[in-house]
């Protein structure tokens, strides 16, 4: 099979039928991109609602340890100044019944000493208590905007599950027709389709002439390409953005026999 830029010459099976195959082939894919443009965004819209959320149950999870942590770090000053306490009653008892003013003084250090810890402890609960529900506030909010979201996704994803439920059997059965086409179609050909399909932003990689123009990018087509194109001995490509084109007979024909 020899190449050019404006064609590639075909050997061997019958171009016409060639050309018959991947013109349905592009109609059938067509219909799938439909349908899927009928669901429009709402896959998309439906994966980052659930990314989303998957977010927010992680920052929620994390914010709950840390929170775990501040009420026990408050505990644990609470305990301490319990402990605090009952040593300044101990040492208080005790210079009740010191022998000298030696003692006394050792045991007044030692309550000012529990006192001033006391002081450090309520400082540090005041500040983990301060830190504590801020957290529990965002918490709390994280909790709101992950409720709002799911309420978001369960909508979405039932509307997105209603439209399938409508499409699947006819997506399925054009998927179907598809490949049984492209099973027709040599290998070579139906590669390069798929290539054009990928890169062409509407998905046509097979168009007809229109008013003396391809049909894909409406770039004039010269009367001699026209009429190659016509004859349906090569097939023909676009020079400018390089679809397979065809004559508006085979549309007809194709479009005849749904």
């Amino acid at each position: 099979m020899a190449a050019t830029k404006s064609g590639v010459k075909e050997l061997g099976q019958n171009v016409e039928e060639k050309l018959k195959d991947i013109f349905e082939l592009q109609r059938v894919d067509s219909e799938v991109d439909k349908i899927k443009t009928l669901r429009g965004e709402l896959p998309l819209e439906v994966q980052d609602l659930e990314d989303e959320l998957a977010g927010l149950e992680t920052r929620i999870a994390n914010f709950d340890d840390e929170i775990k942590e501040l009420e026990h770090a408050i505990a644990k000053k609470k305990a301490e100044i319990n402990d605090a306490q009952a040593l300044i009653k101990k040492y208080e008892t005790q210079q009740n019944n010191v022998r000298n003013n030696r003692e006394f003084d050792s045991l007044s250090k030692e309550v000012e000493f529990q006192t001033l810890e006391i002081q450090l402890c309520e400082k540090r609960i005041k500040e983990f208590s301060a830190r504590l529900q801020e957290k529990q506030t965002t918490v709390n909010d994280s909790k709101t905007i992950f409720e709002e979201r799911k309420r978001d996704l369960d909508a979405k994803k039932k509307e997105l599950d209603e439209i399938i439920s409508e499409t699947q059997i006819e997506e399925e059965n054009l998927h179907s027709r598809s490949r049984e086409i492209g099973a027709r179609i040599d290998e070579r050909l139906l590669t390069a389709y798929k290539r054009i399909r990928k890169n062409a932003r509407n998905g046509l990689a097979v168009v007809t002439v229109q008013r003396d123009a391809c049909g894909g990018c409406f770039n004039r087509i010269p009367p001699q390409r026209q009429l190659d194109i016509r004859t349906r001995k090569k097939i023909i490509v676009c020079e400018y953005c390089g679809r397979i084109l065809v004559d508006n007979e085979i549309a007809g024909v194709e479009e005849a026999a749904e």
